[in-house]
Parts: C-alpha cells; structure tokens; sequence
C-alpha cells in the first residue's frame, strides 16, 4: 500500500507540492483559480513544469476562471487571455493580454525602461534597457 500523505507532503519538492495543489484545488470542479505568485522559489525545469500544469488544467476545464499573480512577465501561462497592471495600488492598464502587455504599458507600471517580446509559443519575455527613471 502506498504511504499515507502525511508522510509524502514533506519529501515534496516545492514544484511537485504547487502541482499537486492545483490538482487537489480542481478536485472541488471550482469556478474562479488563484494563484498567487505560484512559482515563487521553483527553479526553470519546475517552474516549466507548473506553468504547463496550469495551461493544461485551463484546457481541460475551459469553464474555470483562473487569476494569475506575478511579478515575471516568463511566468504567465500561455493560455492567458486577459492581463492587469498595478502600480501603487491603482489599475495603470486592463484589458486583453496582447494589449495590455505592452512596452509602454509595463515600463509605466515598473517605472523603469523596459521592453516587452512575445515569442512565437506564446511566452513573454521582459528585458531592462536603460537606466532608472
């Protein structure tokens, strides 16, 4: 028989833990996803691995809202339709996630000069190009 959870959970690495997270949160068929800064500590293979779990569970179940929190443009899922910038508390841009994750529209809400690339599978990438406003 396999081990009680209990004694599994804690030889979890963080990436198999946030994983298995999610599939025990889409166990209750929810309707609205949070996550919040979901790869927080994951190196890349594990971070990989859980952005894939996530663009996987939002094409399993295309009914369930999710909200993604980051602070790492490389770590939105590929699957995200609609993005949200703050800064200081107030909305700077909303809307899709082609036109809200803009050059212009980051480099406002990090105040500081950055350029914004998507790549043909879907990611983007953030790259700082001058000095601090």
């Amino acid at each position: 028989p396999p081990p009680p959870p209990e004694s599994v959970w804690p030889t979890l690495s963080q990436g198999e833990r946030g994983r298995a997270l999610i599939a025990r949160a889409l166990m209750a068929e929810p309707a609205l996803l949070l996550l919040d800064e979901p790869a927080t500590g994951l190196d890349l293979a594990a971070r990989e691995r859980l952005l894939s779990a996530v663009d996987n569970a939002r094409r399993a179940h295309p009914e369930l809202a999710s909200i993604l929190v980051t602070h790492h443009l490389e770590e939105i899922p590929t699957t995200t339709t609609h993005a949200l910038l703050i800064r200081d508390g107030i909305i700077t841009a909303a809307g899709t996630v082609e036109n809200t994750l803009t050059t212009e529209h980051i480099s406002h809400a990090f105040d500081h000069p950055i350029t914004i690339t998507r790549h043909s599978g879907g990611r983007w990438n953030a790259t700082a190009t001058g000095a601090a406003r």
